[in-house]
């Protein structure tokens, strides 16, 4: 097949929703039909739950290293086939632990998949580094919205329509994959050494900015160990202070929605403001972790929804800029590989959050949790920071 020359912002975008409408299914489907379902325990779950986010780790770093050393098209099919292939079988096979097995294999194809989506995003030339990774997240979350929306809906028709509604996502994906994201990536490259004139200079000062990227991946990873709890433990910590399920539910809606309408928003304002990235990347990560302090007075409805408002800003302002400040410190030889390494770390933090948090709170309670992992987040921010500040 012909290859393209560029790669539009249009098709990263429609890429984006597409994944993770696709993966939103798998998300509160995994723990409820273990256990309704299935009749397995709850420790059963989560170890599945882990192996399926070690293994999509394990897909981050074949798809960064595979987009930097080999074809990032080949690598692209190979991914989307694997998940392709076992969404499908999961259609007609979702006993035990045949359900496991094929989720661990989706994990690792949407592994691949998560990298190189943002590797490819790195390559957009029509539009700036940070629009395009706005974009991205304004696609994740409506699929969010989407995917989430559709299973609660279609459970009721039982397990094999979910997984036959999510098979049609991943399905158009392999196609748009197929006919539009044969790129070729050689003058981006070849470009990039030119312009750099690579000397001693030069290679020193990517050196030192390679160094801020392992940084900033902690901080992913503090970041993301803490967002985690509000999908893991925050529904049975509000039901056990009178607040419905149902309610819970709502805030994820808000979430969603002050998303998809304010990520545009931000995006502007920063660009006429003309904020710097890292400047930016501080003040949202800032406020995501001061979020957490509010919950330890939080007892109503009307103030968990306040809270989630003011992390939902500060998660909009901070969290999209991240793998764009990245793209800006590592070299077009290595993009591949520092852009699993947030994917890595990403999923890392989400595969240890539930474990993690079931610990604290058997342990302390629910309050020193939510101290604790704010003050991981602001710690690792002051790292990211000072070293910055170095760089």
């Amino acid at each position: 097949m012909r290859k393209r020359k560029e790669l539009g912002l249009k098709l990263v975008f429609i890429y984006s929703l597409l994944l993770n409408s696709g993966a939103a299914f798998m998300w509160p489907l995994v723990t409820m039909y273990i256990d309704n379902y299935l009749h397995k325990s709850l420790l059963v779950s989560g170890i599945s739950l882990l192996f399926i986010s070690g293994f999509t780790i394990i897909g981050n770093y074949v798809g960064g290293y595979l987009f930097d050393h080999w074809s990032a098209y080949k690598a692209s099919m190979i991914g989307i086939t694997i998940s392709t292939l076992a969404i499908i079988a999961l259609i007609f096979y979702h006993g035990w632990p045949t359900f496991a097995i094929l989720l661990v294999i989706l994990g690792f194809g949407d592994g691949i998949n998560l990298t190189l989506l943002n590797s490819y995003a790195t390559n957009v030339k029509s539009r700036d580094t940070r629009t395009v990774f706005n974009m991205l997240y304004v696609g994740l979350n409506i699929g969010v919205v989407i995917g989430t929306a559709m299973v609660g809906y279609l459970l009721k028709y039982g397990i094999s329509v979910v997984f036959i509604a999510a098979t049609s996502f991943y399905v158009a994906l392999w196609l748009l994959t197929l006919i539009y994201f044969n790129v070729d990536f050689s003058n981006y490259r070849t470009n990039d050494n030119e312009s750099n004139n690579v000397n001693d200079n030069n290679v020193s000062l990517s050196k030192s900015k390679i160094k801020l990227i392992y940084p900033i991946c902690l901080m992913v990873f503090t970041v993301y160990l803490s967002y985690t709890l509000w999908e893991s433990v925050m529904s049975v910590h509000m039901v056990k202070l009178g607040i419905s399920f149902e309610a819970y539910s709502t805030l994820w809606t808000v979430n969603g929605l002050l998303i998809v309408f304010g990520q545009p928003l931000v995006n502007y304002i920063s660009k006429r403001l003309k904020i710097r990235i890292n400047h930016q990347v501080f003040l949202g990560v800032f406020l995501f972790a001061m979020a957490f302090y509010f919950l330890v007075i939080a007892k109503t409805f009307p103030a968990f929804l306040g809270i989630m408002i003011f992390l939902t800003i500060g998660e909009m302002i901070g969290l999209p800029d991240v793998p764009a400040w990245i793209d800006e410190l590592s070299t077009k030889e290595e993009k591949g590989k520092y852009q699993g390494m947030f994917n890595a770390l990403m999923s890392a933090g989400r595969a240890i959050s539930p474990l993690f948090a079931g610990f604290v709170i058997e342990s302390y309670g629910y309050n020193p949790l939510f101290i604790f992992v704010a003050t991981l987040m602001l710690v690792s921010l002051i790292i990211v920071m000072a070293v910055s500040r170095q760089k």
